[in-house]
């Protein structure tokens, strides 16, 4: 309801792509935090969770580090924000020529919906073992979600966007810390520390149940992964200076200066958006090793699902 209601103020290209380029800080940092946390992103988080401990999160970590670079030195979305620009292909097209831009606009349609169809997958995974619902359910409820959220974003465009994204993050952001101390009092601290200790042994002692077994060392992200972490450094700053997300949030912003404040004052959030749900899955592995093993039907992507139907309020 308020996405479709904020179509009265859509009165052209720029309203409807760039929210009129009038956001302010604060409404940045809860749009921008928003819209990189999902179903999706909790499903990915918490399985590196379930697999890796909390050596998973050290991501998180690499993110923050580069958000707050890129904020702080401009690196790339402040030059973008000053070209005065609705896309990054648009760009493309005043620094190269139109075929670029329609090249780059391809990459960009095709990479889109690749994407977007593992997450309507992996969220539907969610909701099917963390509600419950019969698998059957699973295609017209994502069906009716997604038609729900299509008809406000293409009456309401990134005006739209922008208003639900701060009322998901109130939510979303509730939710989230509520889960957690769920989490803690079912699982507790010491117990969960010491389980993924005995996890991790059993794993390099070949002696984990299956689907059980770890593969890195849940405190020592560089373990046999440093390689992938060096990896990532350099792909997180790749993907905060041209992931369409980050980027609408720049070209949206009133000026420069406040897509970099954006930056900076949003980067920190992303340790708590891989550490939390990486939290859950720590636990989830800890709670089906005390089980003896996973049921018939879930894996690491899965598990943290199921587990949460434990311990939340149905």
């Amino acid at each position: 309801a308020a996405g479709v209601w904020m179509k009265r103020f859509v009165r052209g290209v720029e309203d409807f792509a760039v929210a009129g380029r009038e956001m302010d800080v604060n409404l940045g940092i809860a749009s921008l935090a928003a819209t990189e946390l999902g179903l999706v992103t909790i499903m990915y988080t918490a399985e590196l969770g379930f697999r890796q401990g909390f050596a998973g999160a050290v991501i998180g970590i690499i993110i923050a580090l580069a958000m707050f670079f890129v904020g702080k030195t401009g690196f790339i979305i402040a030059p973008l924000r000053r070209a005065n620009v609705i896309t990054i292909p648009e760009l493309f097209e005043k620094r190269f020529g139109t075929k670029v831009r329609w090249l780059a606009g391809l990459f960009v349609v095709l990479g889109g919906v690749l994407n977007m169809g593992i997450f309507l997958r992996l969220g539907g995974d969610f909701l099917v073992h963390a509600t419950g619902m019969p698998p059957a359910w699973l295609e017209w409820v994502m069906t009716i979600l997604l038609g729900m959220v299509l008809l406000y974003t293409v009456m309401g465009g990134m005006l739209s966007v922008l208003v639900t994204d701060y009322l998901q993050f109130l939510v979303m952001g509730f939710g989230i810390v509520i889960t957690s101390v769920f989490v803690l009092c079912d699982i507790g601290w010491t117990d969960l520390v010491t389980g993924l200790s005995h996890a991790w042994n059993a794993s390099q002692a070949g002696t984990a149940a299956t689907g059980l077994k770890m593969d890195g060392h849940p405190f020592n992200p560089v373990h046999a992964h440093w390689g992938y972490i060096i990896w990532q450094i350099v792909f997180q700053i790749a993907a905060v200076t041209t992931w369409q997300t980050n980027i609408s949030r720049v070209l949206a912003a009133k000026d420069e200066h406040v897509a970099k404040k954006i930056y900076t004052r949003t980067a920190f959030y992303y340790v708590g958006r891989f550490g939390l749900p990486g939290l859950w899955g720590a636990a989830a592995l800890v709670y089906f090793t005390r089980q003896g093993g996973l049921p018939e039907g879930l894996n690491s992507l899965t598990a943290m699902p199921a587990y949460l139907t434990t311990i939340l309020p149905m």
